[in-house]
C-alpha cells in the first residue's frame, strides 16, 4: 500500500516545526506538533527528516481494558530493535512462568526481525497476544496499545533488558493485595522537589521506573495510559506514576524481585546528545504538568 499523501496545510505545519527544531525553539517546535495532531496527523521524526502518518484511531467499544479482568496479570514487552534481547527475556518467562493465571501480550512495533524468529526458539506455557503495527509507535503509544488490549486485574510493562531469573509476577502482584496501591515494581524514586530524583528502597514512593511497572486495571482505567507525546521513554513513567497519584492511588517499590538488569538499548543504542535533548524535552514536559505540585511528593523538601 502506497504511503498516505500529506495534505497541504500538514506539509507546511511539518516544515514550520523543522525551522522551529533548527532554532532550538522547542516549546515552538511541540506546539506545532500538537496543531498537527489536531489535524490527524502524527510527525514521526527520524534521521534528521520529518514527515508524518494519521493517527491510529482506537475504537472504543474492542478495548479490552474496559472489560472486566480475566487474568491474574498481564506480562506486557515492545518487539523492536533487539531481538536477541527479546529472545533473552522470553527464554527467561518460559524457564521461570508465573504462578499464577497470566498471558503475554508483546506490541510488535515494526520489529526489526519477525516475531516468529524470537517464539520459534522457545515453548511458552500460554499463547502470545500479538499487537502489530507497521509504522513504529512513539514509546508511549506502543506501550498504551499493549495495556488497553491487556485482559489482567493488573498488568506489567518489562523492558526486555531484563531477564526473569525466578517467578517476577507473584511477588509483584502482592503489593497490589493493599487496595489503595495503584501501580508498583521493583525500581522506584523519590524526590523532595520534583527535579532531582533519587532511587528509593521498598515501601512508598514517588513514581514506578517502567523497566519493570506494573498497574491496577482500575487505575489504568483512569488515567488511560501514558501521555502520547512521549515518544521516548525516558520521563513517561514519572508522568504516569504521578498521574496514578493524582487519581487517588499510591506507588510502591517491592522487595527485589528475580530480574536480573542487562544493558539498556534504549539508552545505549542513542549518541549522547541525541538521548540528553530527547531525556530534558520530556522531563520538561513533566515539569509542566506537575512540577508544581508538592502535595503529590511524600517528602516535600520544606526550603523550597
Amino acid at each position: 500500500m502506497p504511503p498516505n499523501p500529506l495534505p497541504e496545510d500538514v506539509r507546511r505545519l511539518i516544515d514550520e516545526r523543522a525551522a522551529a527544531r533548527e532554532e532550538f525553539d522547542f516549546a515552538r517546535a511541540d506546539a506545532l506538533r500538537d496543531r498537527i495532531a489536531r489535524l490527524g496527523w502524527e510527525v514521526q521524526d527520524a534521521g534528521g527528516r520529518s514527515t508524518a502518518r494519521p493517527i491510529l484511531v482506537r475504537e472504543p467499544e474492542a478495548d479490552p481494558i474496559d472489560e472486566p479482568a480475566t487474568v491474574a496479570a498481564s506480562v506486557q514487552l515492545a518487539a523492536e530493535d533487539h531481538p536477541d534481547d527479546l529472545r533473552r527475556f522470553l527464554h527467561g518467562l518460559a524457564e521461570h512462568p508465573p504462578a499464577t493465571s497470566w498471558e503475554l501480550v508483546v506490541v510488535a512495533n515494526a520489529p526489526a526481525e519477525p516475531l516468529a524468529d524470537a517464539f520459534a526458539s522457545v515453548t511458552l506455557p500460554v499463547e502470545p497476544v500479538v499487537l502489530g503495527s507497521s509504522d513504529r509507535l512513539g514509546w508511549a503509544d506502543a506501550r498504551t496499545l499493549g495495556m488497553r488490549h491487556s485482559h489482567g486485574a493488573v498488568t506489567i510493562l518489562l523492558d526486555t533488558s531484563l531477564e526473569p531469573t525466578g517467578d517476577f509476577v507473584t511477588p509483584l502482584l502482592a503489593a497490589f493485595d493493599d487496595p489503595g496501591v495503584g501501580i508498583a515494581g521493583g525500581w522506584g524514586v523519590t524526590s523532595g522537589d520534583a527535579r532531582q530524583f533519587d532511587e528509593a528502597p521498598p515501601g512508598p514512593v514517588d513514581a514506578i521506573e517502567a523497566y519493570c511497572l506494573a498497574i491496577r486495571r482500575e487505575a489504568l482505567r483512569a488515567v488511560g495510559g501514558f501521555d502520547r507525546r512521549f515518544r521516548f521513554y525516558r520521563n513517561a513513567d514519572l508522568d504516569l506514576s504521578f498521574a496514578v497519584r493524582d487519581a487517588g492511588w499510591t506507588a510502591v517499590r517491592t522487595d527485589p524481585l528475580p530480574l536480573a538488569r542487562h544493558e539498556h538499548r534504549g539508552w545505549t543504542s542513542l549518541r549522547e546528545e541525541e538521548r540528553d535533548r530527547l531525556s530534558k524535552r520530556n522531563f520538561y514536559r513533566f515539569l509542566d504538568r506537575w512540577g508544581s505540585r508538592p502535595d503529590l511528593l511524600l517528602h516535600p523538601d520544606p526550603h523550597r
